[in-house]
């Protein structure tokens, strides 16, 4: 295939997708934003699967893992069940902030003495960044996985701090100078890291580790320092209310293409025309002449021979025979052959001499009495003259044509 064939042949590709294309349906799409749109099926599963841009919205989670007080003890002796419940906004795909309640049973303790418990309920203020929104060029929201920086500030309310009094009542050489009953409400600083599974499906988990900072007097020693509390929790969330430019359907119809204009099928229109023609007919002349006995003189059959002269000069193709007849009731065959001969013969010169016929059309016969034409034997006495000839004729011809067929003669 040359260039030019496979040109043409895309072209009429084009041409033929371009007309299919017009022909077809659309649909008409209302979104919940107001809008209604006419579109393509295609144009349709494109608008279906527009992931848009998240704009916000709302959540609820709730957290169990473990927490840990550091101090100088062994760490992994330090190790106490936490629980949490926040709920929060993201106002952007990157800023959200969250109330975090966390709480349960913290420990502390001396290697040596033992370790005591006491209870807390710490309440946050949380400003939460979406670092995979931040830096991802999908502005969907809709990340498999999302790493999320957090920080904070709130009260920590602490009880049940029994044990503690009860060791350094035991003990006072302790480093216990601090130990409090009753309440002790302290100040709480945090700082955390948090992974999330795609914060656009309605439920997901995360990991969150988080590092708080408290009053020294939080686990009754004294370190002249801030006291750290460490957790882990593993978090189950309910997100709600979001908002994005995602172009929601609210309902769609199909519209079917019109159907094809059938034109009205046109009735052939006829007219009524007359014409007229000329053809050849034939045309045959028959005379029969009488004579008497033993005559063969054509001017006995005048008017018969003026018909026939008549015959060949009207037509100019017209050739006639003359033939010659004697009766069996007289004379004998050879004289009856003489005189029929004669009659013929005299019948011919008598159409060329006296009436100008063309002899050349003249043909002459005689049968003596072998033929006898007529049953009376008289009338055997004769010359038979037969003809043909053509004439053209007008004919007048009315019929039914199509008009176009007309216009077109």
């Amino acid at each position: 295939m040359n260039r030019k064939t496979l040109c043409a042949a895309l072209i009429g590709m084009m041409l033929a997708g371009n007309a299919l294309a017009q022909n077809a349906g659309h649909y008409e799409v209302k979104l919940k934003d107001g809008r209604q749109l006419e579109l393509s099926a295609e144009e349709l599963e494109n608008l279906k699967n527009e992931k848009g841009t998240l704009k916000s919205y709302n959540f609820i989670e709730v957290q169990g893992g473990v927490q840990l007080t550091s101090t100088d003890a062994k760490m992994t002796d330090l190790i106490t069940p936490t629980a949490a419940f926040s709920v929060g906004r993201y106002f952007t795909p990157v800023v959200g902030a969250r109330l975090h309640v966390n709480a349960w049973e913290t420990k502390s303790g001396f290697n040596d003495l033992g370790f005591y418990k006491w209870n807390y309920f710490t309440t946050n203020a949380d400003v939460m960044l979406n670092l995979t929104n931040m830096f991802s060029k999908d502005k969907s929201g809709s990340h498999p996985l999302n790493v999320i920086l957090l920080g904070g500030i709130g009260l920590t309310n602490s009880w049940g701090n029994e044990e503690a009094n009860a060791m350094a009542a035991a003990n006072n050489n302790l480093n216990m100078p601090l130990v409090w009953d009753d309440n002790r409400l302290s100040h709480n600083i945090r700082a955390g890291l948090r992974l999330e599974t795609n914060v656009t499906k309605p439920f997901g988990v995360s990991l969150e580790v988080n590092a708080n900072s408290l009053d020294d007097r939080f686990n009754s020693k004294m370190n002249d320092a801030d006291d750290w509390q460490f957790t882990a929790m593993l978090g189950l969330s309910f997100r709600f209310g979001h908002k994005s430019n995602k172009p929601v359907i609210v309902s769609e119809t199909y519209i079917a293409p019109p159907a094809p204009k059938v034109e009205p099928k046109k009735e052939p229109k006829y007219i009524t025309v007359t014409r007229e023609i000329k053809k050849q007919v034939p045309v045959t002349l028959h005379e029969e002449a009488f004579f008497n006995i033993r005559k063969s003189d054509p001017a006995a059959a005048m008017p018969k021979i003026q018909e026939v002269a008549k015959f060949l000069n009207d037509y100019a193709d017209a050739k006639v025979t003359v033939v010659g007849y004697a009766d069996k009731g007289t004379g004998n065959a050879k004289l009856n052959m003489k005189y029929s001969k004669q009659r013929a013969e005299n019948y011919k010169e008598e159409l060329i001499n006296k009436y100008g016929c063309d002899g050349a059309r003249i043909t002459v016969d005689a049968k003596g009495d072998t033929v006898q034409p007529f049953a009376e034997n008289d009338k055997n006495r004769c010359v038979i003259i037969d003809g043909t000839a053509t004439k053209t004729v007008t004919e007048t011809i009315t019929e039914k044509v199509l008009e176009s067929e007309a216009a077109a003669k």
